[in-house]
């Protein structure tokens, strides 16, 4: 009989870790530009939004950051996103869930076509759920923008911006974050007025972190 024991407790922590062993964690990839990419930050593998993000979700979950910095989501933009290996990445990771963050570079004057940036996010959204995981797809609303750099800017970001991905979110029923009302009043997280420093990162890993895990 205990001979009989310890083989059926040999064989159950086997299987247990066979089980352990093939539990692949949930794969998120983080679309967006240089706030996504984590420009400014001295340590972009650790302290950008993805990397913390990841750190906030554990084992669980794998994150990959996929931001490049100055693109956009439009594809007749400056520098556009669809056009950058950050975007081949995103197939060949093969994501369980796809955050996208774009649409401040958008906000340039030489960028912004609403209608464009509509029928573009809409293509981003319809090619990302031909992926072979059907991933689950979030939008972002993107973080404040408290003084005009670069072309970026907040009026075009609250009258066009935010309107159209509110709308094409809506439309697609796909679930938003919100990383722009949470983070109005802080302006000491973002010195540039564009890029949050680190404490920022950690703010919008948290927000992002909070609505993965409710």
């Amino acid at each position: 009989i205990q001979y009989k024991m310890k083989k059926i407790t040999f064989f159950a922590l086997l299987a247990l870790l066979m089980i352990s062993c093939t539990h692949k964690p949930t794969r998120i990839v983080c679309i967006g530009d240089s706030i996504t990419e984590g420009a400014g930050i001295f340590q972009q593998n650790k302290y950008s939004y993805p990397a913390r993000l990841d750190s906030l979700l554990g084992e669980s979950f794998q994150v990959l950051n996929s931001g490049k910095g100055g693109t956009t989501l439009q594809k007749e933009g400056d520098f556009s996103y669809w056009n950058t290996k950050e975007f081949a990445n995103i197939f060949a990771f093969e994501p369980d869930m796809v955050i996208i963050k774009l649409g401040t570079n958008d906000t340039k004057p030489q960028n912004w076509n609403s209608a464009r940036f509509e029928a573009d996010y809409q293509t981003l959204i319809d090619t990302l759920k031909s992926l072979p995981n059907a991933p689950e797809i979030i939008m972002c609303i993107p973080v404040p923008v408290f003084a005009t750099q670069w072309g970026i800017n907040d009026s075009t970001l609250n009258a066009g911006v935010i309107p159209v991905i509110k709308q094409i979110a809506k439309k697609n029923k796909i679930e938003l974050i919100d990383l722009n009302t949470p983070l109005r009043d802080r302006h000491d997280l973002f010195p540039d007025h564009i890029h949050p420093n680190e404490e920022g990162t950690k703010e919008m890993a948290q927000i992002i972190a909070g609505f993965i895990k409710k």
